[in-house]
């Protein structure tokens, strides 16, 4: 049976959210212990074993955020247009800081040079912290509305750092350490867990006040919460976020760490679901009036587009899917300090 124009549009923004859902569950916790290294690292087995942990995952994670611009481009051509231009020094930052964290990771132990190592394991320290805060503030950027018009943004780069922004970049920081250090728990044994967890102690409870913060201020500072004011029963979804959260923290002290990720990935999912939902339908929303806004609807590909990509993305999202959980099956073992090779 086909589909008609507007249900591929609202169907191809649904996949869209799922795709960057997808990226940010997958990736957590490889970014979050790319910021944990200078507190839980000592000496070249503990990074060794650090890199092992997220060696086999964080590349495969990446795959979403080039299917999340790839999707953009050719779903809503307008939106990647508009994005990638209007907030390109942003957007550059992120790209700059992804090849630098890649590049740390890789190239940490080329060479034992002590100002080698130093230089690139820095790198990839510094750059996990930026990805998770550039993406924090982009994304909140989004929630309040850009100050754009057709092919024009009215706002500086320094006027992106709203003190709404800064806080989502904060809470992307804290719900990435979080899974970070549930990860190296799942995934690792020895003195490298403990300093883990005695780290984590302080994150996990900011995420939790964070984000309760950053609800409030999205209900006094965006126009998200319209779609849930016309649907009240929307506003179980980011409950469930809150609770989530409140759950990670509680299974956090109890030392449950599976459970603990497992509540950070639901709450990272849910806090997302909350935004796209707000959103709806916007995908580039402006703050200076609305017909300046793309939507899913002034801004799709023509039918045939939309139709032949739902047939692509119908065969091959399940086969990565698929590969992702294989790798996690043929990577199930714990890595320990004194076998571990490192990248």
């Amino acid at each position: 049976m086909s589909l008609d124009l507007e249900t591929l549009q609202v169907l191809w923004f649904v996949l869209w959210c799922v795709i960057w859902i997808a990226y940010f569950t997958f990736d957590s916790f490889t970014i979050g212990i790319g910021m944990l290294f200078p507190f839980v690292e000592k000496d070249r087995l503990d990074r060794n074993q650090l890199q092992e942990v997220v060696g086999p995952f964080w590349n495969g994670a990446e795959v979403w955020l080039v299917t999340a611009g790839g999707a953009t481009f050719a779903a809503f051509p307008p939106v990647y247009a508009d994005m990638f231009s209007l907030l390109y020094v942003p957007f550059f930052l992120v790209l700059f800081c992804l090849i630098f964290r890649a590049t740390g990771l890789e190239l940490m132990h080329k060479d034992e040079n002590k100002y080698w190592v130093a230089f690139f394991k820095w790198a990839f320290i510094v750059s996990s912290y930026l990805i998770s805060f550039l993406f924090g503030v982009l994304f909140s950027n989004l929630y309040l509305g850009l100050q754009m018009t057709p092919s024009e943004l009215h706002s500086g780069l320094f006027e992106l750092f709203s003190m709404y922004a800064i806080f989502g970049g904060l809470l992307f920081v804290s719900f990435f350490m979080t899974s970070g250090v549930a990860w190296i728990h799942i995934k690792a044994n020895g003195p490298i867990v403990d300093r883990a967890f005695n780290t984590g102690k302080g994150v996990v409870m900011a995420m939790v006040a964070l984000i309760g913060i950053y609800y409030v201020a999205t209900a006094n500072s965006t126009p998200i919460l319209e779609n849930f004011n016309d649907h009240p029963f929307l506003y179980l979804v980011p409950t469930l976020s809150l609770i989530t959260a409140i759950l990670a923290a509680i299974t956090y002290f109890k030392r449950k760490m599976a459970l603990t990720f497992a509540m950070v990935i639901s709450t990272i999912a849910l806090f997302f679901s909350t935004g796209f939902i707000g959103m709806f339908p916007n995908m580039l929303p402006s703050s200076i009036d609305d017909q300046f806004s793309l939507t899913l609807y002034n801004s799709s590909s023509s039918e045939k587009t939309l139709q032949i990509m739902l047939i692509v993305a119908i065969i091959f999202v399940p086969i990565v899917l698929a590969y992702q959980i294989w790798v996690h099956f043929l990577f199930r073992k714990k890595v320990e300090k004194n076998s571990a090779k490192g990248y």
